[in-house]
């Protein structure tokens, strides 16, 4: 059976060397999917609520709905929370720039940490702050050590790896990995996570775009849409059957590159997504 979770160990290090450099901290960035903004929420939050600023960016808002991902920033900012949704590969960061270097303080660089799951965007934003002037420095002396900085436009940034939480439920991962924000080969078979996908997406009223795209319906179970798929698209193996692995990875990898359009999977208020999967 398939490990469940991925927590390899360099993000046990960086939750480890970020919990012990928040107390010099001037603000903390979250990065989360804006497709999925409660399910991609980092687990440092949690552990630091209360003790630092922190500001949301929903990235990838281009693959989510308008509306949606406008109802999600409108609840973080009612939580306390600064908040914007971005298409991190068309810049546009100029007004949340600005937000940010009002906390600098005058005598030195903003000191900020950019956290989040992976593969949301984290290092993309991190270069758009601090521009291409940016120099990567080594330690910060009276700060930390062993942490790698980034300097430019006013900004003194740390990265963190990806961090997903190693107690989460198994199928908050699965989901989090058909958006792309884990990898879905190492927690089980593509193939059966396309099933449980097609099923989810059926089920929210999410297929439309899918079968728009590719002309496949939402009659059957989660097998017999996974077996169309592979007729669909010609991944099939020798006497015709089909290569029910690679079906499910197109599926999966179309739905993470935003090819079936804008899709939000969860709304504010929804109840946590993965007890659909239960």
């Amino acid at each position: 059976m398939g490990r469940t979770v991925w927590f390899p160990g360099h993000m046990a290090k960086g939750r480890r060397q970020l919990e012990a450099l928040a107390k010099n901290l001037d603000l903390i960035i979250e990065v989360r999917d804006a497709r999925a903004p409660s399910l991609t929420s980092s687990p440092f939050i949690r552990l630091l609520a209360g003790s630092i600023k922190t500001a949301v960016v929903l990235s990838k808002a281009d693959l989510a709905d308008e509306k949606i991902s406008r109802l999600w920033v409108s609840e973080l900012r009612k939580h306390g929370f600064l908040a914007w949704a971005l298409d991190l590969r068309k810049g546009g960061v100029s007004q949340l720039k600005k937000s940010l270097l009002a906390f600098k303080p005058q005598h030195r660089d903003l000191r900020l940490a950019v956290v989040g799951v992976p593969n949301v965007g984290k290092s993309m934003l991190i270069n758009q702050l601090a521009g291409r002037r940016s120099v990567p420095v080594g330690g910060i002396p009276g700060v930390t050590k062993g942490v790698s900085w980034i300097k430019g436009g006013g900004f003194l940034l740390v990265d963190s790896p990806g961090i997903l939480d190693p107690h989460g439920d198994a199928g908050a991962q699965r989901i989090i990995s058909w958006i792309g924000a884990s990898r879905g080969e190492v927690i089980g078979s593509m193939s059966e996570h396309a099933k449980q996908c097609a099923e989810f997406l059926i089920s929210r009223s999410l297929w439309a775009p899918v079968e728009s795209a590719w002309g496949i319906s939402a009659e059957g179970n989660g097998s017999e849409i996974v077996d169309k798929i592979g007729r669909r698209l010609g991944k099939l193996v020798a006497g015709g059957e089909v290569d029910c692995e690679a079906a499910g990875k197109a599926l999966l990898n179309a739905l993470a590159a935003g090819k079936f359009g804008r899709m939000s999977l969860e709304k504010p208020g929804d109840a946590p997504l993965w007890e659909s999967l239960k």
